[in-house]
């Protein structure tokens, strides 16, 4: 009699060895339920005290995990500092004067060292701080994939290239988007972070001075406080109506004109390819709340080192 081996058998003990493709299988949300079991809500508390004190930290929080997450994948290279010997990504142009958040972190790390020293990765406090930031500010939770480890590496070089600017046109985000594996729809779905958090007057000034495709009263209050020369750290909240509130007015206020970046406006042009996504995701919070988990799993799932790669750093900010 033949033996049948199911398929999912038969990929097993073919990539066993070999870890082909199932970097992200690895992962499970129950990674430290044993080994840390009070990891995850020590994170928690630390990241909803940090934002009921400054709102802004959510939004910070959510974007290191992505910075990291599109650079090497999501190994918290993003963290580490320059040396004499060692160039990481925080100079690179995306994260220069505007990634922040970075003492949470520390603050986080410290507190599961004493915990369960040399458990728990900072690539995976990125993931799980992200998570946890939206969900303080009134957005929806998921299941955190977990058992990533820390790089010995960073890439100020893939900083510069492989995340997307303030002043990408459509082309462009759908292109950066898709080498990370993503489609449109979900270049859409994950833009929708920008209904939290801030930006700095010099990634908007060009589009409040010289676009027309935004709302006139709009662009005129962002120049009270982005002058066409100068004033380039004053902030402007990225979602006019509700900024500190995690919802699906960012899309809304797109249909209205009224995206702060260039890139944001992007996505709703006037008959562009993702217009109708974002007239969906503006009549539906709900189908944006769970796309939005299902993408931020997705991309917590970008080439994590798992099993002997890498290390569990013990200050994320260096390599052991």
């Amino acid at each position: 009699m033949a033996l049948i081996v199911p398929i999912s058998k038969v990929c097993f003990i073919i990539f066993m060895c070999l870890n082909i493709g199932l970097g992200s299988g690895q992962l499970s949300s129950n990674f430290y339920a044993t080994k840390c079991p009070n990891a995850l809500s020590t994170i928690k508390s630390a990241v909803n005290s940090a934002v009921s004190k400054e709102a802004r930290l959510g939004a910070s929080l959510l974007r290191l995990h992505f910075h990291d997450c599109f650079v090497q994948g999501c190994d918290a290279s993003v963290l580490l500092d320059d040396t004499s010997t060692f160039t990481g990504e925080k100079t690179a142009f995306p994260n220069v004067n505007s990634a922040r958040g970075f003492d949470v972190i520390d603050t986080i790390k410290s507190q599961v060292e004493s915990l369960c020293p040399g458990v728990v990765s900072c690539a995976d406090i990125l993931a799980l701080a992200a998570r946890d930031s939206v969900v303080a500010l009134g957005g929806p939770s998921w299941n955190v994939q977990l058992g990533r480890r820390d790089s010995t590496t960073a890439s100020l070089n893939s900083a510069n290239s492989d995340l997307p600017g303030p002043s990408f046109n459509l082309s462009g985000l759908i292109s950066a988007f898709s080498k990370k594996g993503f489609t449109a729809k979900e270049l859409v779905t994950l833009s929708g972070a920008h209904t939290i958090g801030q930006a700095r007057c010099t990634t908007f000034r060009t589009r409040i001075y010289n676009e027309s495709n935004i709302d006139p009263s709009y662009a005129k209050s962002l120049q009270g406080n982005c002058p066409s020369v100068g004033g380039d750290s004053n902030l402007s909240p990225f979602d006019v109506t509700t900024p500190n509130k995690f919802d699906n007015a960012y899309y809304i206020n797109l249909k209205n004109k009224k995206g702060l970046l260039h890139a944001d406006q992007q996505l709703f042009n006037g008959g562009g390819s993702t217009d109708s996504q974002v007239t969906a995701y503006s009549n539906n919070a709900a189908t944006f709340n769970t796309d939005f988990g299902n993408a931020m799993i997705k991309m917590g799932n970008l080439s994590p080192l798992t099993g002997t790669s890498g290390q569990i750093r013990t200050n994320c900010r260096k390599t052991n």
